[in-house]
């Protein structure tokens, strides 16, 4: 069956991530000073991870347009960048969930808060401004370089509880967090992946065929 690859890839991430949420909510232990609260992060880190992994590939598949101009890569560049902001703007809901029991406020201008506000922003701007060129080439080009400049802001997020004084803690490591916490993590993690690679895949081949749709009419005119 065609595409039956991206389908079987979407439905193990679905199981994963009901495997690592129920033992984020069950089997972990509560944390030590934010008890239950916490467990929202068997969720939250994992779609951090793969956010930046995301705008990771649109980074490099924007180069790989400048420097080969195939156009598999702007239709990835296209996908991969939705379901980026798609996931940048579910990252921010669910820190603001746990923000609120923890901080006593939905929203705070932290510096990674603030810095992944931006970042999604950007890249939505990018889709924003896919849909007002007409002209593929140049559409893909404008989108590539933009998406190079918008990437600058990754390392920041990444970075940022490291250069500034930020309400969140510095990245732990699984040598100072509990084996069972760090379970859960990992499942999610590789679940919130698989499902990211579906929608990806998905959202590629509808921007394939539009792409083969407009350089069609473009041949007629």
């Amino acid at each position: 069956m065609k595409n039956q690859w991206e389908h079987a890839v979407g439905l193990f991430g679905l199981v994963l991530l009901m495997i690592g949420s129920y033992q984020g909510l069950f089997v972990a232990p509560p944390d030590r000073f934010m008890g239950d609260v916490m467990r929202i992060m068997y969720v939250h880190v994992p779609t951090a991870w793969v956010t930046l992994l995301v705008f990771t590939m649109v980074f490099f598949v924007s180069i790989a347009w400048l420097i080969r101009g195939t156009w598999r890569w702007d239709a990835l560049q296209e996908s991969g960048t939705e379901v980026g902001v798609v996931l940048g703007c579910l990252l921010l809901c669910q820190g603001s969930i746990w923000a609120r029991p923890t901080w006593g406020v939905w929203w705070d201008w932290d510096p990674r808060l603030t810095t992944t506000a931006v970042l999604v922003l950007a890249f939505g701007a990018i889709l924003a401004l896919r849909t007002f060129i007409d002209d593929p080439k140049r559409r893909a080009t404008l989108t590539a370089v933009a998406s190079i400049v918008a990437y600058v802001d990754v390392p920041i997020v990444y970075f940022s509880v490291r250069w500034w004084r930020s309400l969140h803690q510095v990245q732990s490591s699984p040598n100072t967090v509990d084996g069972s916490m760090v379970t859960p993590l990992r499942i999610n993690a590789f679940a919130m992946l698989f499902i990211a690679i579906w929608f990806i895949a998905r959202r590629y081949r509808i921007a394939r065929q539009r792409l083969a749709e407009e350089m069609k009419e473009l041949e007629a005119a």
